[in-house]
């Protein structure tokens, strides 16, 4: 998975969450996927009261109808609106501090010194600068701009 990043990557992100938003939903995360001829725009939605099949498919409508007038991808793509799932991404410092005392899946960009990559455990603390993840009772504490993923683990 790659996530959205740079100049024009931004304005998909903001037009993805004006477009959500307008419908009252929250914009969590918006994935664009794969090159060349046809890529995927992946939009994942929230709200307090969860997502349904009919709010993902009036987000995808609304989208539709901005990217036709905002042309922000250049040629066919295809566009998945659904829900985070169980296993949310963490993407914003706000993500983060709503997670604070939960089970967190980290992958960083590269490895730490260790060669430590992935970490798995429960957030402690989070900063705009850093996170910290205790994982067999051990703390790391991990640059935010270091982490390539984030994800909350589910409870069952």
């Amino acid at each position: 998975m790659r996530e959205v990043h740079g100049q024009r990557q931004d304005r998909l992100r903001e037009l993805c969450r004006a477009g959500a938003e307008a419908l009252g939903f929250e914009l969590v995360d918006v994935e664009l996927i794969g090159g060349g001829h046809s890529p995927t725009l992946r939009v994942y939605i929230d709200s307090p009261k969860g997502i349904t099949v009919d709010d993902c498919a009036d987000v995808s409508r609304q989208l539709s109808a901005i990217f036709d007038v905002e042309d922000p991808i250049q040629g066919s793509y295809t566009l998945e609106v659904s829900s985070p799932g169980l296993d949310r991404p963490l993407v914003t410092l706000e993500d983060f501090l709503k997670r604070i005392g939960e089970t967190v899946k980290l992958r960083l960009h590269r490895p730490l010194d260790s060669g430590r990559r992935n970490f798995t455990g429960q957030l402690v603390e989070a900063t705009s600068k850093h996170v910290v993840v205790e994982v067999d009772n051990e703390r790391f504490e991990l640059a935010m701009d270091a982490i390539e993923r984030a994800r909350l683990v589910p409870k069952f």
